[in-house]
């Protein structure tokens, strides 16, 4: 298992940015998305001694409807550091919606037997 701890800082201009800590010397990384490597991962040093910058650009063939994720690679010893995903769609808009009436209704219980709660015990 690896000793590498990977921290997710911002998506930007088509490139995930994270910085990896834990490693002394440049570590091996590698990213995928369905199964298959990326390419153009870059590993920089970071300002502070052992860590590490890690900018991953995602191709445009990754970016489709739905949640894709990306999965972060330590390739020393193939062991999974953590990963992204992107979601986009309008499939999804209409999970999100669903998602926000259950929560909707959720609080709305909540506040009746809150409510009654308070009734009860006064």
């Amino acid at each position: 298992m690896s000793q590498l701890t990977l921290t997710g800082l911002r998506l930007h201009n088509a490139c995930w940015e994270g910085r990896i800590a834990g490693a002394a010397d440049q570590p091996e990384i590698r990213v995928t998305h369905l199964g298959e490597p990326l390419e153009g991962v870059v590993v920089t040093p970071a300002s502070d001694a052992g860590q590490w910058d890690i900018a991953v650009p995602i191709p445009a063939r990754a970016i489709a409807d739905g949640v894709q994720t990306f999965l972060v690679w330590d390739a020393a010893d193939d062991s999974k550091l953590g990963d992204f995903a992107l979601i986009a769609g309008e499939a999804l808009a209409g999970d999100l919606r669903a998602e926000i009436d259950l929560l909707r209704a959720e609080i709305d219980m909540l506040k009746r037997a809150f409510r009654r709660h308070c009734l009860e015990s006064s």
